[in-house]
């Protein structure tokens, strides 16, 4: 994680009749994960400008962001009346480090989110006007991005800033056409179909347990399935007859594995002694709605800049199986909980992320048995003089 962050920070004090002790956690774990990059300038797709009915006219458009990892991400702006800087990184920031406390962007951060999931580029023009000729608004030979763009980011700014388009006059550089798609397509967005839609979460994956082994003739598992998003790779790595099946023994596909699925490894009974394993591979959708802020906020001011485009990112997780002729059957072992209570298990397992809530404790009895401990030994000099 690059840039500033807030310091993780663990403690816990003991006191005894004459000592008292405090340690801290490293702060080792400040900045992990959080993205940066910069706005490239020529990348950015431009819409018409807009007119308010409060504030100053603007520019619309559709930036462009270079991660430091070279992967390029799809932005509107907020913060309308703050200037765009290209010459400070932009660092991911969670949606309650909103560098203006102020902004109507806090209360209708879901408002906003549904802009962007259901405007462009979330949102192609070509699903955009089927979405609108479902309510039956009449567009002028169709929808443009230029269109589009401008229409999303004015949603954006009504969310973010408290701007109204100015319905006489909604834009500049274009035809009067142009602003009645415009008008259309921004009505939607901040209309009565915006429900709002919180923080997507991030796909997570876990199959549990890791490692399971059995006799041929049985079925090894189960091996239980924990996942946030949709699976849609399963591939195996198996002995010709061995397979990836159900509790009945029928060999299962991606599209049926599911969150507590249980998976099991049908292992026929003349088959050799052997070992295998197999993959699942669970996506969705992560970017789309993540915020921005400049580095340098506090002494240059950045205008802000919220994703777009949603890309979808994959997540992996495996499990091996092994079996041998007249081998035990396997016993079912639950997989182990998350902290929001769905079941995981071992594969490839995400990070776990942030302290350690046992470790306050064990370092508490250390100390405490070391303060003990020095009370009786001042207590015995005592005695002893």
């Amino acid at each position: 994680m690059h840039g500033r962050s807030v310091l993780v920070r663990g403690g816990i004090a003991v006191a005894t009749a004459a000592v008292a002790l405090t340690m801290a956690a490293p702060a080792a774990l400040a900045d992990d994960g959080a993205a940066r990059g910069r706005v490239v300038q020529k990348e950015g797709n431009g819409g018409f400008g807009v007119n308010f009915e409060n504030g100053k006219p603007a520019d619309t458009v559709l930036f462009t962001l270079k991660l430091s990892d070279g992967s390029k991400l799809k932005m509107y702006c907020v913060q309308v009346e703050v200037g765009m800087r290209t010459d400070q990184d932009m660092i991911e920031r969670p949606w309650n480090k909103y560098p203006d406390t102020n902004s109507p962007f806090n209360k209708n951060s879901a408002k906003l989110n549904w802009v962007l999931h259901h405007g462009y580029p979330a949102a192609s023009v070509k699903a955009l006007e089927g979405t609108l000729g479902k309510s039956d608004v009449k567009l002028n030979g169709g929808l443009s991005v230029k269109e589009a763009i401008t229409a999303t980011q004015a949603a954006v700014w009504h969310f973010s800033d408290g701007k109204d388009l100015k319905r006489a006059n909604p834009i500049s550089g274009g035809a009067a056409e142009d602003s009645a798609d415009v008008l259309a397509l921004y009505d939607y967005l901040v209309g009565k179909d915006n429900a709002g839609i919180g923080q997507q979460p991030k796909p997570t994956l876990n199959i549990g347990p890791a490692k399971a082994d059995g006799a041929t003739g049985t079925r090894i598992g189960p091996f239980s399935v924990a996942t946030s998003g949709d699976i849609t790779e399963l591939t195996s790595k198996l002995p010709e007859g061995v397979k990836v099946a159900d509790a009945d023994g029928k060999e299962i596909k991606a599209a049926d594995v599911k969150d507590g699925t249980k998976v099991y490894v049908d292992v026929p009974k003349d088959a050799k002694d052997g070992s295998g394993s197999f993959s699942l591979k669970v996506s969705g959708h992560l970017d789309t709605g993540r915020l921005f802020v400049g580095e340098n906020y506090d002494k240059v001011p950045a205008q802000s800049l919220i994703v777009a485009e949603s890309e979808k990112t994959s997540v992996v997780a495996n499990a091996t199986a092994s079996w041998k002729q007249g081998g035990a059957p396997v016993t079912e072992t639950p997989a182990p909980t998350t902290p929001g209570g769905a079941e995981s298990g071992g594969g490839d397992e995400l990070a776990n992320t942030g302290a350690s809530a046992t470790m306050p404790l064990i370092i508490g009895g250390a100390l405490l048995g070391a303060g003990v401990l020095m009370v009786l030994l001042v207590r015995r000099r005592r005695s002893e003089a």
